[in-house]
């Protein structure tokens, strides 16, 4: 009798249908998935995505699954629209969630291609700053319209939308100032991920900071300061205020040390001191370097080295040696042309030169 009575229950059919869906969507899944993977494991991208969806996927072919079986299930059966409501919601977030790992997929195998830990890595810079820009824009458009979609779904939600939109009057007004910053970080993301005024490790002077792009985030940029400082600046402020970018075409710089001595210094042997530190110094590239007598006051010169580098940690680290070196040369064969203040004439303008501008009170006060 219970058999039958379980047999004769409205929901006996559509119960041993889901039974049977989900197992069957999860062997699916699963044999799809493992001949998938084969067929594009020379396929980076493809591969790459399908392995980051295994997850979501084997909660959404059955969640696919139990929607056909309670869609075909009888509408007068009771309960029955509670179920389909509540399975496509958890429907819409599987669909969200594997999106976006889709998403995320597609950029892991677009910079498998293109790794950027390499010497010359200008291009793998910008495809790496494109890729995770446009990735983090993708996943938070496709994280909006799945929470849409699931508010969609309950008629209430509808109508406090339309009630919402019916009075735009201030509160309209309020929520676009609220939302003003979003939509321009927003609308900043896409251009800077475009345009690429900044890409990810460039090197920047930023409000008279230096340092380096580590991380692009839908919202803000965080610079890595050269004492292991974070800077953090909003998206908007790439676009809207002007800053310095070492790293913009190429990542070698040339560097200028400056030098100031006395009139008597011989050059020839400064630039052939130059010469020996530069081509020893093992931060130097090989391309270029120089000096040159840039300036000229009432009691020094100014003599400015340049030299190159493939990097601007290493232009820093040529341009300290090369100082040093110069400093040291002019101590050890030229110190009487270092800088220094000479007086020469009367020796009581000497006397008062070196006592300075007090030297007359003081010496009418002894006259008194």
């Amino acid at each position: 009798m219970n058999k039958e009575m379980l047999l004769a229950h409205p929901w006996f059919g559509p119960c041993l249908a889901a039974l049977i869906a989900v197992p069957l969507a999860l062997l699916a899944h699963r044999i799809g998935g493992m001949v998938l993977r084969r067929l594009t494991r020379h396929a980076p991208v493809l591969h790459a995505m399908l392995v980051k969806i295994q997850i979501p996927a084997r909660f959404a072919l059955p969640l696919v699954a139990l929607q056909m079986v309670w869609q075909a299930a009888p509408d007068d059966l009771r309960f029955v629209n509670g179920v389909r409501h509540l399975n496509g919601l958890l429907l819409i977030a599987a669909a969200t969630w594997l999106a976006v790992r889709a998403v995320n997929g597609i950029a892991d195998g677009v910079l498998s291609k293109n790794p950027h830990d390499v010497e010359d890595n200008l291009q793998a810079r910008r495809v790496l700053t494109q890729t995770r820009v446009l990735a983090r824009t993708a996943d938070s458009v496709l994280l909006v319209a799945g929470a849409s979609l699931m508010l969609m779904t309950f008629p209430g939600a509808r109508q406090v939308g339309a009630s919402l939109l019916a009075s735009a009057g201030v509160i309209g007004i309020v929520a676009g100032l609220a939302a003003k910053p979003v939509f321009s970080n927003l609308i900043a993301g896409l251009q800077i991920a475009l345009a690429q005024p900044i890409r990810i490790d460039d090197v920047l002077v930023v409000e008279g900071e230096w340092g380096r792009v580590e991380e692009i985030t839908g919202t803000f940029v965080v610079l890595r300061i050269w004492d292991d400082r974070r800077l953090i600046l909003p998206l908007s402020y790439f676009i809207e205020k002007p800053f310095q970018n070492w790293t913009r075409s190429s990542s070698q710089l040339l560097g200028s040390v400056f030098i100031y001595a006395d009139y008597g210094m011989p050059l020839a042997p400064l630039r052939e001191e130059v010469e020996r530190i530069v081509k020893s110094a093992p931060e130097w590239d090989g391309r270029f370097f120089n000096l040159r007598v840039t300036d000229a006051t009432e009691r020094t010169m100014q003599i400015r080295v340049l030299c190159t580098a493939a990097s601007s940690s290493l232009a820093f680290d040529l341009r300290c040696t090369v100082r040093e070196g110069l400093i040291d040369f002019m101590q050890r064969e030229y110190p009487q042309f270092l800088p220094r203040l000479r007086v020469e004439g009367d020796p009581q303008a000497q006397a008062d030169a070196a006592v300075g501008p007090s030297a007359p009170r003081a010496i009418s006060a002894r006259a008194g």
